[in-house]
């Protein structure tokens, strides 16, 4: 039995006689058992005109025993009774005549045989093509913008022909066309997969996507009633968006929306088109350490004019094992600052995140994730990797704030134009938080905006090796630039360390020693 009442016979017989299919009048009734969704819609639709039918025929009694007993004033309650009971015209409108179309006026056939077990058979079939690995999966649902002005019309018929007669109806209360989609074919989609849950919140997206060439142009005098509602953006195929759509229909006036579109809407000839099903996984963040151990290696790929200037970068070195494993579609790299391509990075390793887009595996063991960071190591000598390991999203910041906040430490080999003694690079050691005045340095100066930022070198040590070279220690604040400090970058840096030695100095070669981090959380070895 539907779980229908008394005051709902009158939204039912208009809704049918509209050329509504049974879902859809379930909807309006505001049916919200999700059970009464899941039958057939024919066996629905058989339900629904048994039910107006008895009504019709208690109507025929009742007027039958009226006719049989004395004339007596009609009493209120018969006088309803009259106003509810079907015109001959509602009621031959009740099923399609012979050569028209069945096809739903309000969900455009989505509800009826695009919303049964053959459907759900179809989009498993997909699912499997794709070989994901999930536990659980949410099934999206895209519709023509057109069904909004559809159902505002049904609303609008429904609204005028039956509320003045007390049924309680707000068009807020209506299920939603996705809503009842999802009910049938949650449970028909997780059969077909052999079990999987099908949730209102997954990683795993399946997407359904429905399409109805035939009524694109219901929307289109939205556009010239409403011509605030649509604006005409780069991405967007067309302007007449659901939302766009949705929000036209709540700013014009009943009137006007009733001298542009039919009420209740034509009957299309066609049912919607089913698009491709779009399967998409959230991103998974992956982090860890990385050493780099070759002075001509970049971070990340080099090009310049188009043209490649390296063969390779730490950046694909790391990445290339990892998509493999995820099986991933594409990557974004991120790490707690860059170093130069002649720079090695030492200790314990510069932090980096790769967030992998669309992957089609998303859980790996402990076992499985140092396996991985082996392959990694054995792929190449230039680099290494260290606490490799699957994060959250939020936990990207932590290495974010590193980037500006924390120190780092540094060791570089010095040459000096004047011959230098021991005693001359003493005084180095006493140095203690010295604010330097950085200009953009001239060589990034075509990626980073003309600034003078403020950098703090905390300390700094200093180790004597012959008269023109010294190996400098130093910790700074995150962001300086080591070189520039060293030769000037010709006054852009001031104070720095030819202003310090009293004579020229230059930078042969740089070291990373650690990044102050402390993030990702180590993994024992």
């Amino acid at each position: 039995m539907l779980p229908l009442k008394e005051k709902d016979k009158p939204v039912v017989r208009k809704l049918l006689s509209a050329g509504c299919c049974a879902r859809c009048v379930l909807r309006f009734c505001c049916v919200s058992v999700q059970a009464a969704y899941r039958q057939p819609h024919q066996e629905t639709l058989k339900e629904l005109q048994t039910f107006i039918i008895s009504d019709t025929e208690n109507n025929k009694s009742h007027d039958a025993a009226a006719s049989e007993a004395p004339e007596d004033p009609p009493s209120k309650k018969a006088k309803l009774d009259a106003a509810d009971a079907p015109s001959e015209e509602e009621s031959a409108a009740v099923t399609p005549k012979d050569g028209e179309s069945s096809v739903c006026v309000l969900c455009l056939g989505i509800l009826q045989e695009l919303c049964d077990p053959t459907r759900a058979g179809k989009i498993a079939e997909a699912v499997k093509r794709e070989n994901y690995k999930f536990d659980t999966l949410v099934l999206s649902v895209s519709l023509p913008a057109q069904l909004c002005v559809r159902e505002h019309s049904c609303w609008l018929y429904v609204k005028k022909e039956v509320r003045e007669k007390s049924s309680v109806l707000d068009k807020d209360d209506v299920i939603q066309v996705k809503e009842a989609f999802k009910w049938v074919m949650q449970g028909l989609v997780a059969k077909e997969l052999g079990g999987v849950a099908v949730v209102t919140k997954s990683a795993f997206e399946v997407g359904v996507e429905f399409i109805h060439p035939e009524t694109d142009a219901d929307c289109h005098f939205l556009a010239s009633t409403c011509p605030d509602c649509f604006k005409a953006t780069k991405n967007k195929q067309s302007v007449f968006t659901r939302m766009a759509v949705v929000k036209a229909l709540d700013k014009i006036p009943d009137s006007k929306f009733l001298k542009h579109f039919a009420c209740p809407p034509t009957r299309p000839t066609s049912s919607c088109s089913a698009q491709d099903v779009q399967c998409l996984h959230l991103s998974v963040f992956v982090a860890g350490r990385y050493n780099k151990f070759c002075r001509s290696l970049p971070q990340t790929p080099w090009v310049i004019d188009g043209e490649r200037r390296m063969e390779s970068s730490v950046e694909e070195l790391i990445a290339a094992p990892v998509l493999s494993a995820f099986r991933a579609d594409g990557f974004n790299f991120s790490s707690s600052g860059r170093e130069d391509v002649d720079v090695r990075t030492l200790g314990n390793g510069r932090p980096f995140a790769m967030e992998l887009l669309n992957p089609h595996r998303s859980r790996f063991s402990r076992v499985e994730m140092k396996q991985l960071q082996e392959t990694i190591n054995n792929s190449s000598d230039k680099i290494r990797v260290r606490d490799l390991q699957i994060v959250t999203r939020e936990a990207m910041s932590r290495m974010k704030e590193g980037e500006e906040e924390k120190t780092k430490s540094y060791t570089a080999l010095i040459w000096t134009q004047k011959p230098i003694k021991r005693e001359d690079i003493t005084f180095i050691d006493d140095i203690k938080d010295l604010t330097l005045d950085q200009k953009t340095p001239l060589r990034v100066l075509h990626r980073r905006a003309l600034a003078v930022r403020q950098r703090v070198v905390h300390s700094m040590n200093a180790r004597f090796l012959d008269p023109h070279h010294f190996h400098l220690g130093l910790k700074t604040q995150a962001g300086t630039y080591i070189k520039e400090f060293v030769h000037g970058d010709f006054g852009r840096t001031k104070p720095n360390l030819c202003e310090l030695l009293k004579t020229d100095t230059d930078i042969l070669e740089l070291d990373v020693e650690s990044v102050d981090v402390d993030w990702p959380p180590a993994i024992p070895e």
